[in-house]
């Protein structure tokens, strides 16, 4: 396992510790120069999205954390890794954005 499987590894764990719902992992390096993955997830509330990020942070830790958006409103939180971006959606903010059909092409390396 190389470290980035390592790294993708600890996100789900540290998201599904905090109950994190529908995870999706999108291969996305054939398609885009933005990152390799894409880790996609739900959470029921924004209090939960929070949770979720702070868990993520917590266990894959911040060297490496470009960038977080969207935590004070928290219907999407992006956790920009580089080589591979978080999202955390409410369940109304995932339906609407629909990542998952926007990267359609994309190989999906994992849904949970």
């Amino acid at each position: 396992m190389d470290n980035t499987e390592l790294f993708i590894d600890t996100v789900v764990k540290a998201a599904e510790d905090k109950k994190a719902e529908n995870i999706e992992i999108l291969k996305v390096s054939e398609l885009t120069t933005i990152a390799d993955f894409f880790i996609i997830m739900s959470g029921n509330s924004k209090v939960q999205n929070q949770a979720i990020a702070d868990e993520i942070i917590k266990k894959a830790g911040k060297k490496g954390l470009f960038s977080v958006e969207g935590y004070d409103l928290a219907e999407w939180i992006l956790l920009d890794y580089g080589s591979v971006i978080v999202h955390i959606f409410t369940p109304e903010k995932r339906a609407f954005y629909d990542i998952e059909s926007l990267w359609a092409d994309a190989e999906k390396i994992l849904k949970r």
